[in-house]
């Protein structure tokens, strides 16, 4: 059974830091890319960004770009994301998922599958 946990969330002011990571299990980890997803008005989830089953690429939302860092330590089946700058616009429940493929480098949500339960990040202005 695949499942992948984040953890980190939490209340942070505007401009501030948040790490957060996500541990996964039940899949052989580094076969599979990992994204970055939030919910928002109007779409299901809106794709933030993801990192490649060995780690040397990632890509990532304009919304979101050179604030946010995705890497992965495939030796902890762990995903992490750095969260910079934050505004209070990424106010969200932030989840992380598995590509639904092996060795696909997805860019779009629907793309992922074996959601995590998700973690709240809440900034405040």
């Amino acid at each position: 059974q695949v499942q992948l946990v984040e953890s980190g969330g939490g209340l942070v002011q505007a401009g501030g830091s948040l790490p957060l990571s996500c541990v996964a299990s039940g899949l052989t980890f580094n076969h599979f890319a990992i994204g970055w997803v939030r919910p928002v008005p109007g779409k299901e989830r809106d794709f933030l960004g993801a990192i490649d089953w060995s780690g040397t690429r990632t890509r990532y939302a304009d919304s979101v770009r050179g604030r946010f860092t995705i890497s992965r330590d495939n030796a902890k089946n762990s995903v992490y994301l750095a969260m910079n700058s934050l505004k209070p616009d990424d106010t969200a429940v932030y989840y992380c998922a598995s590509a639904k493929n092996t060795y696909y480098f997805a860019d779009a949500a629907y793309e992922y599958r074996y959601w995590g339960q998700g973690t709240q990040v809440t900034v405040s202005s």
